[in-house]
Protein backbone atom coordinates (compact mmCIF):
# COMPACT_ATOMS: atom_id res chain seq x y z
CA UNK A 1 0.00 0.00 0.00
CA UNK A 2 3.02 2.30 0.38
CA UNK A 3 4.16 1.93 -3.22
CA UNK A 4 3.83 4.85 -5.61
CA UNK A 5 1.68 4.25 -8.68
CA UNK A 6 2.11 6.80 -11.49
CA UNK A 7 -0.58 6.97 -14.17
CA UNK A 8 0.17 8.63 -17.50
CA UNK A 9 -2.86 9.13 -19.76
CA UNK A 10 -3.50 10.62 -23.20
CA UNK A 11 -4.19 14.35 -22.94
CA UNK A 12 -6.78 14.40 -25.71
CA UNK A 13 -8.66 11.72 -27.67
CA UNK A 14 -10.37 12.90 -30.83
CA UNK A 15 -12.73 10.52 -32.62
CA UNK A 16 -14.77 11.73 -35.56
CA UNK A 17 -15.20 12.13 -39.29
CA UNK A 18 -12.75 14.00 -41.55
CA UNK A 19 -10.59 15.11 -38.63
CA UNK A 20 -7.22 13.97 -39.99
CA UNK A 21 -6.88 17.25 -41.89
CA UNK A 22 -7.12 19.16 -38.61
CA UNK A 23 -3.86 17.85 -37.15
CA UNK A 24 -2.20 21.32 -37.38
CA UNK A 25 -4.94 22.63 -35.04
CA UNK A 26 -4.22 19.87 -32.54
CA UNK A 27 -0.50 20.70 -32.67
CA UNK A 28 -1.37 24.32 -31.95
CA UNK A 29 -3.43 23.19 -28.94
CA UNK A 30 -0.28 21.43 -27.67
CA UNK A 31 1.66 24.70 -27.95
CA UNK A 32 3.80 23.31 -30.77
CA UNK A 33 4.30 26.43 -32.91
CA UNK A 34 4.67 26.61 -36.65
CA UNK A 35 8.24 26.20 -37.88
CA UNK A 36 8.64 23.37 -35.36
CA UNK A 37 10.03 20.11 -36.70
CA UNK A 38 7.67 17.15 -36.83
CA UNK A 39 8.64 13.57 -37.64
CA UNK A 40 5.97 11.53 -39.41
CA UNK A 41 6.44 7.75 -39.26
CA UNK A 42 4.31 5.68 -41.59
CA UNK A 43 4.20 2.60 -43.79
CA UNK A 44 4.59 2.40 -47.59
CA UNK A 45 0.93 1.70 -48.37
CA UNK A 46 -0.46 4.17 -45.85
CA UNK A 47 1.96 6.85 -47.10
CA UNK A 48 0.34 6.87 -50.53
CA UNK A 49 -3.23 6.66 -49.24
CA UNK A 50 -3.18 8.96 -46.20
CA UNK A 51 0.19 10.17 -44.90
CA UNK A 52 1.32 12.17 -47.95
CA UNK A 53 -1.82 14.28 -47.65
CA UNK A 54 -1.18 14.88 -43.94
CA UNK A 55 2.46 15.80 -44.63
CA UNK A 56 1.38 18.30 -47.31
CA UNK A 57 -1.11 19.87 -44.89
CA UNK A 58 1.52 20.15 -42.16
CA UNK A 59 4.06 21.70 -44.53
CA UNK A 60 1.46 24.16 -45.86
CA UNK A 61 0.80 25.11 -42.23
CA UNK A 62 4.45 26.04 -41.75
CA UNK A 63 5.87 22.94 -40.07
CA UNK A 64 9.20 21.39 -40.98
CA UNK A 65 8.64 17.72 -41.73
CA UNK A 66 10.82 14.64 -41.63
CA UNK A 67 9.04 11.54 -42.83
CA UNK A 68 10.23 7.98 -42.49
CA UNK A 69 8.62 4.96 -44.09
CA UNK A 70 8.88 1.86 -41.90
CA UNK A 71 8.35 -1.49 -43.60
CA UNK A 72 9.21 -3.65 -40.60
CA UNK A 73 9.02 -2.77 -36.87
CA UNK A 74 12.60 -3.89 -36.22
CA UNK A 75 14.33 -2.36 -33.22
CA UNK A 76 17.57 -2.03 -35.22
CA UNK A 77 15.81 0.03 -37.90
CA UNK A 78 14.04 2.26 -35.39
CA UNK A 79 17.26 2.76 -33.40
CA UNK A 80 18.92 4.13 -36.54
CA UNK A 81 16.34 6.91 -36.61
CA UNK A 82 17.18 8.13 -33.10
CA UNK A 83 20.30 9.99 -34.26
CA UNK A 84 18.38 11.46 -37.20
CA UNK A 85 15.72 12.95 -34.94
CA UNK A 86 17.87 15.32 -32.89
CA UNK A 87 15.83 18.43 -33.66
CA UNK A 88 12.39 16.81 -33.73
CA UNK A 89 9.73 18.45 -31.52
CA UNK A 90 7.01 15.81 -31.90
CA UNK A 91 6.46 12.40 -33.46
CA UNK A 92 3.34 11.41 -35.39
CA UNK A 93 2.67 7.74 -36.11
CA UNK A 94 0.24 7.25 -38.99
CA UNK A 95 -0.86 3.74 -39.88
CA UNK A 96 -1.14 0.39 -38.20
CA UNK A 97 0.91 -1.29 -35.50
CA UNK A 98 4.41 -0.91 -36.86
CA UNK A 99 4.24 2.83 -37.58
CA UNK A 100 2.54 3.72 -34.33
CA UNK A 101 4.88 1.52 -32.27
CA UNK A 102 7.95 3.00 -33.97
CA UNK A 103 6.77 6.56 -33.35
CA UNK A 104 5.87 5.71 -29.76
CA UNK A 105 9.31 4.20 -29.12
CA UNK A 106 11.13 7.16 -30.70
CA UNK A 107 9.08 9.67 -28.72
CA UNK A 108 9.96 7.85 -25.50
CA UNK A 109 13.66 7.78 -26.36
CA UNK A 110 13.70 11.49 -27.21
CA UNK A 111 11.26 12.54 -24.44
CA UNK A 112 8.98 14.19 -26.97
CA UNK A 113 5.26 14.33 -27.69
CA UNK A 114 3.73 11.38 -29.52
CA UNK A 115 0.56 11.65 -31.61
CA UNK A 116 -1.21 8.46 -32.64
CA UNK A 117 -3.11 8.50 -35.94
CA UNK A 118 -4.47 5.00 -36.57
CA UNK A 119 -5.63 4.07 -40.06
CA UNK A 120 -7.03 0.69 -38.99
CA UNK A 121 -8.76 -0.59 -35.86
CA UNK A 122 -6.82 -3.83 -35.56
CA UNK A 123 -5.24 -3.61 -32.07
CA UNK A 124 -5.18 -1.57 -28.86
CA UNK A 125 -1.63 -0.33 -29.36
CA UNK A 126 -3.16 2.83 -30.81
CA UNK A 127 -3.57 4.14 -27.26
CA UNK A 128 -1.33 2.00 -25.05
CA UNK A 129 2.03 3.05 -23.56
CA UNK A 130 3.75 -0.09 -24.92
CA UNK A 131 5.57 -0.65 -28.20
CA UNK A 132 5.94 -4.06 -29.82
CA UNK A 133 9.20 -4.25 -31.73
CA UNK A 134 10.85 -7.21 -33.41
CA UNK A 135 14.52 -8.04 -33.44
CA UNK A 136 14.71 -9.80 -30.09
CA UNK A 137 14.78 -13.55 -29.45
CA UNK A 138 11.15 -13.39 -28.40
CA UNK A 139 8.23 -11.03 -29.00
CA UNK A 140 8.94 -8.04 -26.81
CA UNK A 141 6.67 -5.31 -25.50
CA UNK A 142 8.68 -2.25 -24.48
CA UNK A 143 7.42 0.42 -22.08
CA UNK A 144 7.35 3.64 -24.08
CA UNK A 145 4.90 6.52 -23.70
CA UNK A 146 1.15 6.82 -24.16
CA UNK A 147 0.07 9.10 -26.99
CA UNK A 148 -0.40 12.71 -25.97
CA UNK A 149 -3.13 12.94 -28.59
CA UNK A 150 -5.06 10.26 -30.48
CA UNK A 151 -6.64 11.28 -33.78
CA UNK A 152 -9.01 8.52 -34.87
CA UNK A 153 -10.64 9.51 -38.15
CA UNK A 154 -13.58 7.16 -38.71
CA UNK A 155 -13.66 7.91 -42.44
CA UNK A 156 -10.04 6.84 -42.82
CA UNK A 157 -10.34 3.77 -40.59
CA UNK A 158 -13.55 2.67 -42.38
CA UNK A 159 -11.57 2.36 -45.62
CA UNK A 160 -9.21 -0.24 -44.14
CA UNK A 161 -9.75 -3.90 -45.11
CA UNK A 162 -12.64 -5.41 -43.06
CA UNK A 163 -10.32 -8.17 -41.88
CA UNK A 164 -8.35 -5.62 -39.85
CA UNK A 165 -11.45 -4.36 -38.05
CA UNK A 166 -12.44 -7.92 -37.16
CA UNK A 167 -8.91 -8.59 -35.90
CA UNK A 168 -9.40 -5.63 -33.57
CA UNK A 169 -12.40 -7.41 -32.08
CA UNK A 170 -10.22 -10.49 -31.60
CA UNK A 171 -7.66 -8.45 -29.70
CA UNK A 172 -10.43 -7.01 -27.53
CA UNK A 173 -12.06 -10.31 -26.52
CA UNK A 174 -8.68 -11.38 -25.21
CA UNK A 175 -9.27 -9.12 -22.23
CA UNK A 176 -11.73 -11.73 -20.91
CA UNK A 177 -8.86 -14.11 -20.18
CA UNK A 178 -6.14 -11.51 -19.65
CA UNK A 179 -7.98 -10.17 -16.60
CA UNK A 180 -8.52 -13.70 -15.29
CA UNK A 181 -4.78 -14.32 -15.61
CA UNK A 182 -4.03 -11.05 -13.84
CA UNK A 183 -6.34 -11.98 -10.96
CA UNK A 184 -4.73 -15.42 -10.77
CA UNK A 185 -1.24 -13.92 -10.58
CA UNK A 186 -2.44 -11.57 -7.85
CA UNK A 187 -3.88 -14.42 -5.77
CA UNK A 188 -1.03 -16.88 -6.23
CA UNK A 189 1.98 -14.57 -6.67
CA UNK A 190 0.98 -11.39 -4.89
CA UNK A 191 1.30 -9.40 -8.10
CA UNK A 192 -0.18 -5.92 -8.15
CA UNK A 193 -3.79 -5.94 -9.35
CA UNK A 194 -5.87 -2.88 -10.16
CA UNK A 195 -9.62 -3.45 -10.14
CA UNK A 196 -10.48 -0.27 -12.03
CA UNK A 197 -8.08 -1.01 -14.89
CA UNK A 198 -9.31 -4.60 -15.01
CA UNK A 199 -12.96 -3.57 -15.21
CA UNK A 200 -12.22 -1.01 -17.90
CA UNK A 201 -10.48 -3.67 -20.01
CA UNK A 202 -13.40 -6.07 -19.50
CA UNK A 203 -15.84 -3.35 -20.51
CA UNK A 204 -13.97 -2.97 -23.80
CA UNK A 205 -14.38 -6.67 -24.55
CA UNK A 206 -18.01 -6.87 -23.50
CA UNK A 207 -18.87 -3.75 -25.47
CA UNK A 208 -17.88 -5.19 -28.85
CA UNK A 209 -19.53 -8.54 -28.11
CA UNK A 210 -22.87 -6.70 -27.85
CA UNK A 211 -22.83 -5.56 -31.47
CA UNK A 212 -21.77 -8.47 -33.72
CA UNK A 213 -24.05 -7.62 -36.67
CA UNK A 214 -23.16 -3.93 -36.61
CA UNK A 215 -19.44 -4.68 -36.52
CA UNK A 216 -19.72 -7.39 -39.18
CA UNK A 217 -21.27 -4.82 -41.52
CA UNK A 218 -18.11 -2.68 -41.18
CA UNK A 219 -20.16 0.49 -41.48
CA UNK A 220 -18.91 3.67 -39.75
CA UNK A 221 -21.04 3.06 -36.64
CA UNK A 222 -19.58 -0.42 -36.19
CA UNK A 223 -16.07 0.93 -36.81
CA UNK A 224 -16.54 3.58 -34.14
CA UNK A 225 -17.63 0.94 -31.60
CA UNK A 226 -14.41 -1.02 -32.15
CA UNK A 227 -12.19 2.08 -32.24
CA UNK A 228 -13.51 3.44 -28.95
CA UNK A 229 -13.22 0.02 -27.29
CA UNK A 230 -9.60 -0.31 -28.45
CA UNK A 231 -8.78 3.16 -27.10
CA UNK A 232 -10.44 2.24 -23.80
CA UNK A 233 -8.34 -0.93 -23.57
CA UNK A 234 -5.16 1.06 -24.17
CA UNK A 235 -6.16 3.50 -21.43
CA UNK A 236 -6.67 0.53 -19.09
CA UNK A 237 -2.99 -0.34 -19.66
CA UNK A 238 -2.00 3.26 -18.94
CA UNK A 239 -3.87 3.10 -15.63
CA UNK A 240 -2.41 -0.30 -14.70
CA UNK A 241 1.12 0.69 -15.67
CA UNK A 242 1.48 -2.63 -17.45
CA UNK A 243 -0.14 -4.62 -20.24
CA UNK A 244 -1.67 -6.99 -17.67
CA UNK A 245 -5.33 -6.00 -18.16
CA UNK A 246 -5.03 -6.51 -21.91
CA UNK A 247 -2.57 -9.35 -22.44
CA UNK A 248 -2.48 -12.79 -20.88
CA UNK A 249 -2.33 -16.45 -21.87
CA UNK A 250 -4.28 -15.76 -25.09
CA UNK A 251 -1.58 -13.33 -26.20
CA UNK A 252 1.19 -15.76 -25.25
CA UNK A 253 -0.47 -18.32 -27.53
CA UNK A 254 -0.59 -15.78 -30.37
CA UNK A 255 3.06 -14.83 -29.88
CA UNK A 256 3.98 -18.52 -29.92
CA UNK A 257 2.22 -18.89 -33.27
CA UNK A 258 4.17 -15.90 -34.58
CA UNK A 259 7.37 -17.77 -33.78
CA UNK A 260 6.54 -21.18 -35.23
CA UNK A 261 3.68 -20.92 -37.74
CA UNK A 262 4.74 -21.15 -41.42
CA UNK A 263 2.40 -18.25 -42.14
CA UNK A 264 1.03 -16.55 -39.01
CA UNK A 265 -2.41 -14.97 -39.21
CA UNK A 266 -3.24 -11.49 -37.93
CA UNK A 267 -2.49 -10.89 -34.26
CA UNK A 268 -6.13 -10.33 -33.30
CA UNK A 269 -7.28 -13.43 -35.18
CA UNK A 270 -4.84 -15.58 -33.24
CA UNK A 271 -5.73 -13.92 -29.95
CA UNK A 272 -9.42 -14.66 -30.59
CA UNK A 273 -8.77 -18.38 -30.94
CA UNK A 274 -6.46 -18.30 -27.95
CA UNK A 275 -9.23 -16.66 -25.91
CA UNK A 276 -11.70 -19.42 -26.78
CA UNK A 277 -9.26 -22.07 -25.59
CA UNK A 278 -8.14 -20.22 -22.46
CA UNK A 279 -11.75 -19.60 -21.38
CA UNK A 280 -12.34 -23.34 -21.69
CA UNK A 281 -9.18 -24.00 -19.67
CA UNK A 282 -10.59 -21.77 -16.92
CA UNK A 283 -13.83 -23.72 -16.99
CA UNK A 284 -15.65 -20.59 -18.09
CA UNK A 285 -18.85 -21.59 -19.95
CA UNK A 286 -18.77 -18.32 -21.92
CA UNK A 287 -16.29 -19.84 -24.35
CA UNK A 288 -19.11 -21.18 -26.55
CA UNK A 289 -20.94 -17.84 -26.67
CA UNK A 290 -17.73 -15.99 -27.40
CA UNK A 291 -16.90 -18.44 -30.18
CA UNK A 292 -20.35 -18.08 -31.74
CA UNK A 293 -20.24 -14.29 -31.54
CA UNK A 294 -16.80 -14.15 -33.14
CA UNK A 295 -18.10 -16.40 -35.89
CA UNK A 296 -21.00 -13.99 -36.51
CA UNK A 297 -18.56 -11.13 -36.83
CA UNK A 298 -16.54 -13.10 -39.36
CA UNK A 299 -13.44 -14.04 -37.39
CA UNK A 300 -11.77 -17.43 -37.86
CA UNK A 301 -12.52 -19.80 -34.99
CA UNK A 302 -10.70 -22.93 -36.16
CA UNK A 303 -7.15 -23.76 -37.17
CA UNK A 304 -8.38 -24.48 -40.68
CA UNK A 305 -9.97 -21.04 -40.98
CA UNK A 306 -6.79 -19.54 -39.57
CA UNK A 307 -4.86 -21.46 -42.26
CA UNK A 308 -2.49 -22.84 -39.65
CA UNK A 309 -1.86 -26.62 -39.37
CA UNK A 310 -3.36 -28.44 -36.38
CA UNK A 311 0.08 -29.59 -35.25
CA UNK A 312 1.31 -26.01 -35.08
CA UNK A 313 -1.65 -25.03 -32.88
CA UNK A 314 -0.74 -27.84 -30.49
CA UNK A 315 2.94 -26.92 -30.52
CA UNK A 316 2.11 -23.26 -29.79
CA UNK A 317 0.01 -24.27 -26.80
CA UNK A 318 2.90 -26.27 -25.35
CA UNK A 319 5.46 -23.44 -25.62
CA UNK A 320 3.24 -20.39 -24.94
CA UNK A 321 4.18 -20.26 -21.24
CA UNK A 322 7.85 -19.72 -22.21
CA UNK A 323 7.22 -16.60 -24.27
CA UNK A 324 7.62 -14.15 -21.40
CA UNK A 325 7.90 -14.32 -17.60
CA UNK A 326 4.21 -13.72 -16.93
CA UNK A 327 2.14 -16.00 -14.72
CA UNK A 328 -1.09 -17.19 -16.37
CA UNK A 329 -3.43 -20.18 -16.38
CA UNK A 330 -0.70 -21.99 -18.35
CA UNK A 331 1.43 -22.06 -15.21
CA UNK A 332 5.21 -22.39 -15.09
CA UNK A 333 5.42 -25.75 -16.84
CA UNK A 334 2.81 -25.17 -19.51
CA UNK A 335 0.61 -27.79 -21.13
CA UNK A 336 1.70 -31.26 -22.07
CA UNK A 337 1.22 -32.18 -25.70
CA UNK A 338 -1.62 -34.48 -24.74
CA UNK A 339 -3.37 -31.74 -22.75
CA UNK A 340 -2.85 -29.21 -25.54
CA UNK A 341 -4.39 -31.49 -28.15
CA UNK A 342 -7.31 -32.30 -25.86
CA UNK A 343 -7.93 -28.58 -25.29
CA UNK A 344 -7.82 -27.73 -29.00
CA UNK A 345 -10.18 -30.60 -29.87
CA UNK A 346 -12.63 -29.88 -27.03
CA UNK A 347 -13.11 -26.32 -28.25
CA UNK A 348 -13.33 -27.34 -31.92
CA UNK A 349 -10.24 -25.37 -32.83
CA UNK A 350 -8.89 -28.56 -34.41
CA UNK A 351 -10.94 -31.55 -35.58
Amino acid sequence: MNSIHIIELPKKIIVGHNIITKIPLYLKDLDIPRESTIAVITGPTVYNIVSKKVIDILEDSGYNIYHWIIEKPLKSIVDELIDESIDVDAFIGIGGGKSIDAAKYLAAKKSKIFISVPTAASHDGISSPFASLKGFNKPTSIKAVPPTVIVADINVISRAPPRLLKAGVGDLVGKLTAVKDWQLAHRLRGEYYGEYAAQLALLSAKHVLRYPELIASCNPEGVRIVVEALISSGVAMCIAGSSRPASGSEHLFSHALDLIAPKPALHGEQVAIGTIMMLYLYGDPRWRRVKNTLKKIGLPVTAKELDIPDEVIIDALTIAHKIRPRYTILGEKGLTREAAEKLARATGVIE
